[in-house]
């Protein structure tokens, strides 16, 4: 479980191929923290911990990992946007993030209002969001701003640009999202009555 509340910027290291898995090794400023088992959110994506050493820690990508996230795009010296799962009796500062990315968006407009940055994404999958509500960008804890079928807006603070990815990021870039876990629920509870379809 995460809050969407990143932490800190991890860069890519070393990638290697391995039959239909991906090992990444990346460093970032808490590797010294971390231990072997540990859950990492990496652009919204939960992954494993599976060896340290020095400065640097791997994790491995399974082949559906790879085909639902953005993460099969990365490059050695790319960065990510990385979260520790959350402690127990701790502030939720953000929402309820579970680190499963339901699908990719492409970022398709950036528009600077002077004070803050929007970024406006599409996407093709069967499921919502709602103006104010929460989603999950790169692991990012953001609320939504304009929503229409298949494309919403964020806006973006300077300190968020600055200390996450979203600092890097440009039109036709591919994101991680995972949307807002009760409403995925109520849609469901809604179809199964034949409410919605």
């Amino acid at each position: 479980m995460f809050t969407g509340i990143i932490e800190a910027l991890a860069k890519v290291e070393n990638i290697i191929k391995e039959d239909t898995n991906v090992h990444f090794t990346f460093s970032c400023p808490f590797t010294n923290e971390l231990k072997i088992d540990q859950s990492v959110a990496h652009n919204g994506c939960c992954l494993t911990v599976v060896s340290i050493e020095g400065s640097n820690y791997t994790l491995t990508a399974i082949d559906e990992t790879l085909k639902r996230t953005n993460l099969g795009d990365l490059s050695i010296g790319d960065v990510v946007n990385v979260e520790r799962c959350m402690q127990m009796g701790g502030r939720l500062d953000g929402h309820i993030v579970q680190g499963h990315v339901d699908t990719t968006a492409s970022c398709i407009e950036i528009i600077n209002h002077e004070g803050s940055t929007e970024f406006v994404f599409e996407y093709n999958f069967d499921d919502v969001t709602v103006p104010k509500g929460s989603i999950t960008v790169n692991g990012v804890s953001l609320t939504v701003v304009q929503s229409e079928k298949n494309r919403f807006s964020v806006h973006i603070i300077p300190f968020t640009l600055e200390h996450t990815n979203f600092g890097k990021l440009k039109v036709g870039d591919k994101v991680n999202l995972e949307f807002d876990i009760i409403g995925k629920y109520v849609k469901r509870m809604l179809s199964q009555q034949g409410v919605i379809s």
